[in-house]
């Protein structure tokens, strides 16, 4: 390469990350795709081949701007159309009745489903799984020649243009009804089309080892629902198996039941997908009439078995059909016509049991199941971090660690020796030197590798409270303002860094990602203070980003109100690569301070079984603000970071209750402990040992997030599968 003139490095940044995935949950779909593969499991993965992703974020004056991802614009050298796969899927139309009583989808549009194959190799194996990607297309006979002659250019491919937008971004905004529409054609179409192939498959190998009877799919096929966006696959296998292949109900139904589970990601209401039934029943008719002989059979089952529960019903059903907003509930869908249910954390999973959807545990009390999120050690570690990769290989004189992450715990015996303690000082500063560069080029700042690098990096949400740690950094400034020099000396430096995409449409988030940079526009170029405090925004995250910043961070705040975040990943990340959390008790940070050490955790704020009563407290008027609190919403009101109008935004911290107000997310009430737990973290970091100590015991104790083992759990306990090596 270089006697073409050229840098490594800078041939290898020319490909761009797959716009595939929003946020945590698209990282982990590929870590566990990575596990997969490396386990030698007989399993792959579906999705839909985005052409411009999410958005590629760029951080103006006016804040936050959302322009298309590129990652196709040159295309992508690692998949491969597979022109032979297609499938149609249809929208629209009506159902038919057939002499012999069976009902069939026709008329409508029909749009074609085409395969692109990304190719997954196992870590040291042979195997090699595939992500199979579907693109829309519409065919030659649908474009309107006669139109197009006539100047038409537009009517005479409006199916092409239709098709186009299928596929064309992730997420499209939902504020219309024409973006529900198409977010609701975009799920259809991946669950059509994933499901037709895996019948394919099925029907195909019926010669060798299979019978073909229909009753044996379940021990062939097991189908995981990543959330409620592939829902529509309940539906939709009931229509294949009943409409296409001619099964009676019973049969189709105990195949679907015994073939899907459904992991749940989420306990926010606003992400438990809520259909509306007029436009469910526009878009996919006979798949809406299956949906409400579901409901019924459901609804059946519960009043002739269990009739205590009947007072029940009008929260359990699928269809809820208040006259005012008549909506599918997918996440009840799910969960009644799945044969597993898991959440993914051990927190999340226990709330899941106990409040979500605790009452369908007392009718199927088997069927809940926890499966702790994982990492993938290969790519978040060895890849990522190759000098504190070498130092783990040495210590424990073995390179097993990357497909058996368990071993880490072998540096336990380490942790204070001497010559570890330089060794992975030494990696560290190499980490943090080439984030301090990656940050000069992306923000102009220059910021120094010797101060306590502190970040936060994962998607804009009120609940994980950015808006927190920013208020945080605005305290610390204004009592660096009102120190003599002399006390200035004796402050532990600190350069906070934030990364993450704000919804298009999500507003305050957007006013969040803004005052971040207003705030490091001021803080950075106040010579009284930059030399204690940075504050920095790193633009357009994404997975290339993450590799740089996560092996350069030493502390990373995790700070979502408890119960709110069901695992999250990138805090495994951050503890693997040596990393000290600063965080609540929610999501998998439970099980990370249990097994890194209560002593390795900077913990503060409410616990989640508290979050209801004190958002109780709050309404009725109870709630005390810390005067630091006060006195960091007042500081930015001051217009101490430009003129414009954060009161929006610190309204939200406002009032005890009403739309938008009321400190949901109990910013207010974790500032205090929060502000505690940050002092703690200055002294710890004056005492290198004892940091250092730290972080060694934070890599020490990540075993247990590796998504090898969440994988091989999901094998054995709800696909009961096994290993399939290549010969």
């Amino acid at each position: 390469v270089k006697k073409f003139g050229y840098e490594l490095e800078a041939l290898a940044g020319q490909e761009r990350d797959m716009a595939l995935g929003n946020g945590g949950l698209g990282r982990l779909a590929a870590c566990f795709l990575d596990s997969m593969a490396t386990l030698n499991l007989p399993a792959w993965g579906y999705g839909l081949r985005y052409r411009y992703g999410l958005f590629k974020q760029r951080i103006a004056k006016e804040g936050q701007e959302e322009i298309a991802e590129d990652w196709l614009e040159k295309f992508s050298p690692w998949e491969i159309v597979r022109h032979d796969v297609v499938y149609p899927v249809r929208f629209f139309g009506h159902v038919e009745i057939l002499p012999d009583g069976r009902r069939k989808s026709a008329g409508g549009e029909v749009l074609n489903a085409l395969a692109y194959d990304v190719p997954i190799p196992g870590y040291k194996t042979k195997n090699a799984i595939s992500l199979r990607l579907w693109d829309a297309k519409a065919s030659a006979e649908d474009f309107n020649l006669f139109q197009f002659n006539d100047g038409q250019y537009e009517s005479a491919a409006q199916l092409h243009s239709r098709a186009q937008q299928i596929c064309a971004v992730l997420y499209p905004g939902d504020a219309t009804e024409e973006g529900k529409l198409l977010r609701l054609k975009q799920q259809f179409f991946l669950c059509s089309a994933s499901l037709q192939d895996i019948i394919f498959r099925f029907k195909e190998r019926k010669s060798d080892r299979v019978s073909g009877k229909w009753s044996e799919f379940p021990s062939k096929v097991a189908v995981q629902m990543n959330d409620t966006h592939p829902t529509l696959a309940i539906p939709e296998l009931m229509r294949l198996l009943m409409d296409e292949e001619g099964l009676g109900w019973d049969e189709a139904w105990d195949v679907t039941n015994k073939t899907v589970a459904y992991t749940n990601h989420t306990v926010l209401p606003e992400a438990l997908e809520k259909w509306s039934q007029s436009v469910m029943r526009k878009l996919l008719p006979r798949q809406m009439e299956i949906i409400e002989e579901i409901d019924k059979r459901f609804r059946e089952m519960v009043i002739s078995t269990r009739k205590d529960m009947e007072g029940k019903l009008d929260s359990m059903s699928v269809l809820d059909n208040s006259p005012q907003k008549p909506v599918v509930r997918m996440a009840n869908l799910c969960v009644v016509s799945a044969h597993t249910v898991n959440g993914v954390a051990e927190l999340h999973s226990n709330i899941l049991k106990e409040e979500l959807f605790a009452d369908y545990v007392s009718i199927w009390p088997k069927k809940f199941q926890n499966k702790t999120n994982g990492i993938t050690p290969r790519r978040w570690l060895r890849f990522c971090n190759p000098e504190l990769s070498e130092i783990v290989t040495k210590w424990l004189k073995t390179d097993q660690w990357t497909s058996n992450l368990d071993l880490l715990t072998g540096l336990r015996k380490f942790a204070d020796d001497e010559k570890l303690h330089a060794e992975w000082a030494a990696a560290k500063l190499a980490s943090k030197k080439r984030l301090a560069k990656h940050v000069l080029d992306a923000t102009g700042v220059t910021i120094d590798p010797t101060s306590l690098f502190d970040i936060q990096i994962k998607r804009i949400h009120e609940y994980k409270r950015q808006l927190m740690n920013i208020l945080g950094a605005v305290y610390r400034y204004k009592k660096l303002k009102e120190m003599s020099a002399e006390e200035k000396q004796k402050v532990t430096p600190r350069t906070v860094m934030v990364g993450g995409k704000a919804f298009a449409t999500y507003t305050n988030a957007k006013r969040i990602v803004k005052l971040v940079n207003d705030v490091g526009a001021v803080v950075n170029n106040d010579p009284d203070v930059n030399k204690y405090l940075k504050v920095v925004f790193i633009p357009n995250y994404n997975v290339s980003v993450a590799e740089v910043l996560i092996p350069g961070s030493e502390l990373s705040q995790h700070i979502s109100t408890a119960g709110m975040e069901a695992s999250g990943t990138s805090n495994m990340k951050f503890s693997l690569n040596g990393c000290v959390i600063i965080g609540t008790l929610d999501g998998a940070n439970v099980e990370i301070r249990e097994e890194v050490g209560e002593d390795n955790f900077f913990l503060f704020g409410a616990k989640a079984d508290q979050v209801a009563g004190l958002r109780k407290d709050r309404e009725n008027g109870l709630f005390k603000p810390d005067p630091r609190f006060e006195e960091a919403k007042q500081y930015i009101r001051s217009g101490t970071f430009g003129t414009y109008d954060y009161t929006p935004l610190l309204d939200s911290l406002e009032g005890n209750s009403g739309f938008g107000r009321g400190d949901y997310f109990l910013v207010g009430y974790d500032f205090p402990s929060y502000i505690d737990a940050q002092a703690r973290v200055d002294e710890a970091y004056k005492d290198k040992k004892r940091w250092i100590k730290m972080s060694i015991l934070n890599t020490a104790g990540s075993g247990k997030f590796s998504s090898d083992r969440t994988i091989d759990q999901y094998a054995k306990e709800i696909w009961g599968i096994t290993a399939n090596p290549v010969p």
